[in-house]
């Protein structure tokens, strides 16, 4: 009896976080499919005046990994959105990293707790998905100057789409776009797993067509992410 084979999971993340990913997924058991919708392209902003400020926020590695290529400062404390970018900040040599574990809503929250004023650099994309000033007013704690600084960007790329795949996994609302908006009718009968509900609205209307549903992991961490994957297998297709 020849076994089943492994389910295929496409891969849209960019690198270098899409072969991070692709090992896990083959620990899983199952067959990575890496062709990433987006690209990073590192910016090199002119830098403000870095002692200024009394703390920095990272909302992603990719937010790390730029801003550590253009200066050697790490003595400011960091605030992470997540694991994997607290992560990130330690191995690029920060040493005192907090974790939000959550969303820019639990980054926002943390900040506020812990900061009773200042100024905070927040490296990151050129469009970056949200706004921490505006969710650090929400928070409702202190005044605190923030400054964005661009330090990367996100273009699409000319990738095709796998020839099949049985899974595709969304790691940002911008990679949801372009799923929806170059593949959709690629995905019927596809189990199409998002990190976020923000990554899987872009997914929702062109799926509900098919009567179907992307879905979204409880908390926007690779790990819960791959915790529903599986699941997700075992149900693809399934109405709404």
């Amino acid at each position: 009896m020849i076994p089943p084979r492994p389910a295929r999971v496409w891969i849209t993340r960019a690198e270098p976080g899409a072969a991070r990913t692709a090992a896990r997924i083959r620990d899983m058991g199952l067959t990575p499919l890496v062709a990433p919708l987006l690209a990073v392209q590192p910016l090199r902003p002119a830098l403000p005046d870095l002692a200024r400020f009394d703390a920095l926020a990272f909302t992603s590695p990719n937010g790390v990994a730029a801003f550590s290529a253009l200066t050697s400062m790490r003595d400011r404390p960091v605030f992470a959105v997540g694991d994997a970018t607290a992560q990130a900040a330690r191995n690029a040599g920060f040493v005192a990293v907090r974790s939000a574990q959550g969303d820019l809503a639990a980054l926002a929250r943390l900040i506020a707790t812990r900061m009773s004023g200042g100024a905070l650099l927040v490296p990151q994309a050129e469009i970056p998905a949200g706004d921490l000033a505006v969710a650090l007013t929400a928070a409702g704690g202190p005044h605190i100057v923030v400054h964005g600084l661009p330090v990367y960007r996100t273009r699409p790329t000319a990738q095709a789409a796998p020839d099949a795949f049985e899974a595709v996994l969304v790691h940002s609302p911008r990679a949801g776009e372009l799923l929806a908006d170059r593949h959709a009718a690629r995905l019927d009968g596809v189990a199409v797993v998002c990190i976020s509900p923000a990554a899987a609205a872009p997914l929702a209307a062109p799926l509900a067509v098919m009567g179907l549903a992307p879905l979204a992991a409880p908390t926007p961490d690779e790990d819960a992410l791959l915790a529903i994957l599986k699941p997700a297998l075992g149900k693809r297709g399934s109405p709404v």
